[in-house]
C-alpha cells in the first residue's frame, strides 16, 4: 500500500492542480474543474476502473471541500437494484433508496432532538411509545433504553422477542432500529418528512433527499420507509459531519457534543457507535458476520466513520484526511470491497 513520498506528493499535486472550485448553486457541492480526476495517474485509473467494475452507479470524492472525483454510471441490469431506483437528478446521477445508510441520518435527527430537549437517550423507550411496544415482559421492556436501539444492543430479536438483557449483545436489527423513527415522531409531534426537512435537509442544502414508502418487495425487512437521495446530497451530509455539525452556509445543525456522542464506541461492538460504523477498533462485528479481530477496514485511517447500506452503499467520512467519499450502486462482486477500495484510494490521496 505504501508509495514513496515523491510519488504520493506528485499524485496529490496533480489532483489539486486540476480541482479549482467552479461557481455553482448554493445547494451544490463544489464542482470539479475540467481536469478533475485526470487519467494521467495510473493510481487514479486503477481506482476508477475498480469502482466502476464493482457495479457502481456513483462515486464522489471530496477533500478539503473540493470535489476531486465525481463519476456517474448507468444503472446495472439487476432486478434487486431496480427496487431501490427512483429516477435521476438534473445532473444525471441516480436517485436511490440508500438502504441502511438511512440509519446514520436518523442518528443525526435523534441527536438534534436531544439538543432540543425532546429526547433523552437514557430513558426507556416506553416513555415515548408507551408500554407494549415489544414482546418482552413489562419488566424486561422497561429496561430497554433509547440508547440500546441506537447501539443495536436492545436484547430483542427481529420479531421483538426478548433474548438477552439490553446492553449485553450486539445484534444488527433493522426491524428494532425502525422504532427510532417512531420515537422521533412521538417526541417531536412532527411527521418524519417534516422534521427531516426542518432539522436536516433544508438547512444542509440537501434538495434531492426525501423519505419514500417502500414497495411490497421490501416489506419483510421491518422498515417501511426508505431514504431516497443522491451522491451529491450524501456528500453534503458527510461534509456537515466533517464540519463538526455545521452546514456549508454556516448553519449549525447538530451540536458538537451530540455529534461526538454518535461516534462513541458502543460497549458491545467497538466498530459501532450510534447507528454509525467506526473504524480503528480492536475488533469488529459486522452486520452479517461474526466477530473479527482488528479494525473494520484495515487499509483505511483509524478515524474513519461510515454510513453503510445494503448493496454496498457507502459514505465514508475521514477527519484526519478532510475527506468525504460516497459510493452508490448494486451489490459489489468483491466480498472484500471496503478493503480493496481503500487500498486503491490511499494510493491516490497518500
Amino acid at each position: 500500500m505504501r508509495r514513496i513520498a515523491r510519488l504520493a506528493t506528485g499524485i496529490m499535486a496533480g489532483l489539486l492542480a486540476g480541482c479549482a472550485p467552479v461557481a455553482t448553486e448554493a445547494s451544490s457541492p463544489p464542482a470539479p474543474g475540467p481536469d478533475a480526476a485526470p487519467d494521467r495517474s495510473a493510481a487514479m485509473r486503477d481506482l476508477l476502473d475498480y469502482v466502476r467494475g464493482q457495479r457502481s452507479t456513483g462515486f464522489l470524492v471530496v477533500r478539503g471541500g473540493r470535489t476531486l472525483v465525481e463519476e456517474n454510471w448507468p444503472a446495472p441490469d439487476d432486478r434487486t437494484f431496480s427496487i431501490f431506483l427512483y429516477g435521476k437528478t438534473a445532473s444525471g446521477a441516480l436517485l436511490e433508496d440508500v438502504a441502511s445508510q438511512q440509519k446514520s441520518f436518523i442518528a443525526v435527527l435523534v441527536a438534534v432532538a436531544v439538543d432540543k430537549g425532546l429526547i433523552d437517550v437514557d430513558r426507556p423507550v416506553g416513555d415515548y411509545l408507551g408500554a407494549g411496544w415489544s414482546k418482552a415482559s413489562p419488566a424486561q421492556e422497561r429496561q430497554i433504553r433509547v440508547i440500546n436501539i441506537l447501539q443495536m444492543n436492545s436484547g430483542l430479536d427481529e420479531k421483538f422477542g426478548y433474548v438477552a438483557p439490553p446492553g449485553t449483545q450486539f445484534f444488527y436489527n433493522t426491524a428494532v432500529y425502525a422504532v427510532s423513527k417512531r420515537i422521533l415522531t412521538a417526541a417531536s409531534k412532527l411527521p418524519l418528512d417534516q422534521l427531516t426537512r426542518d432539522w436536516l435537509t433544508v438547512p444542509a442544502g440537501m434538495a434531492e433527499t426525501a423519505w419514500r414508502e417502500r414497495p411490497a418487495a421490501l416489506a419483510d425487512v421491518g422498515n417501511a420507509t426508505g431514504l431516497v437521495t443522491s451522491p451529491r446530497d450524501t456528500a453534503r451530509f458527510g461534509q456537515m459531519i466533517l464540519n463538526g455539525g455545521v452546514a456549508e452556509d454556516g448553519t449549525r445543525i447538530v451540536s458538537k457534543t451530540e455529534l461526538n456522542a454518535m461516534f462513541e464506541r458502543s460497549p458491545t461492538n467497538p466498530a459501532y457507535g450510534r447507528l454509525w460504523w467506526l473504524n480503528g477498533g480492536a475488533y469488529a462485528v459486522r452486520a452479517t458476520e461474526g466477530r473479527r479481530a482488528g479494525p473494520l477496514i484495515p487499509a483505511a485511517p483509524a478515524d474513519l466513520v461510515g454510513a453503510f447500506g445494503f448493496l454496498d452503499r457507502r459514505l465514508y467520512v475521514v477527519p484526519s484526511l478532510d475527506l468525504v467519499v460516497v459510493r452508490t450502486g448494486a451489490d459489489a462482486p468483491d466480498d472484500d470491497f471496503d478493503q480493496q477500495l481503500w487500498l486503491r484510494l490511499m494510493r491516490v490521496i497518500g
